[in-house]
Parts: structure tokens; C-alpha cells; sequence
């Protein structure tokens, strides 16, 4: 835990351990390689609370989840990826959705919605404020108006991570909020 620096895609982020220790974490582009990667990190989403609510073959499985993954990576898809030491820790990726087939956390046609999450071992380190803040800078300079999202009830430090990267709850469906972030 410690400072913090490294704004930009592909920027690494500077992160003082103690007595001196550096360690770099590393920021990149999703691409259509990271297909799996992305897939487990939805598990790990939809698992947020260390719950074993669903399995990998029942999230790749699933007909909504394919709404946000299915033929990834599709023209108007973009993301990111954090990468520490070789290894990726989490990720946030966007994809818009049409009113005919919305995902949780649908908004307009024009607005991205995201997915994102971290490996359980790496949160509570800045890595999620990172890929968002990253996410939300990809989305501007693709000429977007918004992202949205959706977050379930009790999952408290999702929303304080998006109320704080100034999402605002707009819509609730099931048990969870939409929130948006316009830019």
C-alpha cells in the first residue's frame, strides 16, 4: 500500500511498498487474446462476495453473459487490463448494448456498459480505481457519453470505488443499481 502513480493506458502505476520498495504494475489494452481472462474475471464478478453463487461453465454458459463477452472483442469494444508482476490481477471492459437485447445495467443505446473486476488477492490496492479511471479516459477519447454499470446490493466497496469515480445510481433492476457516469 502507498503511493500511486501512472495515468494512462500502457502507463505503468509506481507503488511504494515500504522501506524503499518500488514495484511496478502494468496497464494494457484488452484485446481478443484475453477472451478467458475476461470470462474468469466475470466469475469473479458475479462472485464478489467469496460466494460460490455460479460456476465458469455456467457464466460462458449463460445467454445474457454473452451479451457482454459473447465474440469479444467487436467493433466499439475497448478495455483494460492490469497486469502485476506477469501476471493479470483484473480488468474493466465496455461494450454498448442495444435496447433489444439491454445488459443489467443498460442505459441508452450510445452508453457503454461495463464489466470489471479484481482478483480477490489483489483488491483493496488501487487496482480498481486504476482500471476504472483508465476505463472512463478510453471511453472519452473514443468520443463516448457515458458509461453505466451494474452493481448488486451489499456489494459496498463497488459502489463507494463508482460513486467516488463519479458514477450516480440512475435505475435499479432485480437487486441491483444502474449507475452512470456522463461525461
Amino acid at each position: 500500500m502507498g503511493s500511486r502513480t501512472g495515468n494512462e493506458e500502457g502507463e505503468p502505476g509506481l507503488r511504494q511498498l515500504g522501506h524503499g520498495t518500488i514495484r511496478v504494475m502494468e496497464f494494457r489494452a484488452a484485446t481478443d487474446d484475453d477472451l478467458d481472462l475476461l470470462y474468469d474475471l466475470m466469475l469473479e464478478a458475479f462472485n464478489w462476495d467469496g460466494t460460490r453463487r455460479f460456476t465458469r461453465s455456467e457464466v460462458v454458459a449463460d445467454t445474457h453473459t454473452a451479451r457482454y463477452l459473447g465474440g469479444w472483442i467487436r467493433p466499439g469494444d475497448f478495455g483494460v487490463v492490469a497486469v502485476d508482476e506477469g501476471r493479470p490481477v483484473g480488468a474493466v471492459w465496455a461494450r454498448a448494448l442495444p435496447a433489444a437485447a439491454p445488459g443489467y445495467g443498460y442505459v441508452d443505446d450510445d452508453i457503454p456498459e461495463i464489466g470489471m473486476a479484481v482478483t480477490s488477492e489483489a483488491r483493496g490496492r488501487g487496482v480498481g480505481t486504476a482500471l476504472l479511471t483508465r476505463c472512463i479516459n478510453q471511453a472519452r477519447t473514443l468520443g463516448w457519453k457515458g458509461l453505466s454499470l451494474s452493481v448488486e446490493d451489499g456489494n459496498t466497496a463497488a459502489c463507494t470505488l463508482y460513486e467516488r469515480c463519479g458514477f450516480v445510481t440512475v435505475g435499479r433492476t432485480g437487486n441491483s443499481d444502474t449507475m452512470l457516469r456522463k461525461f
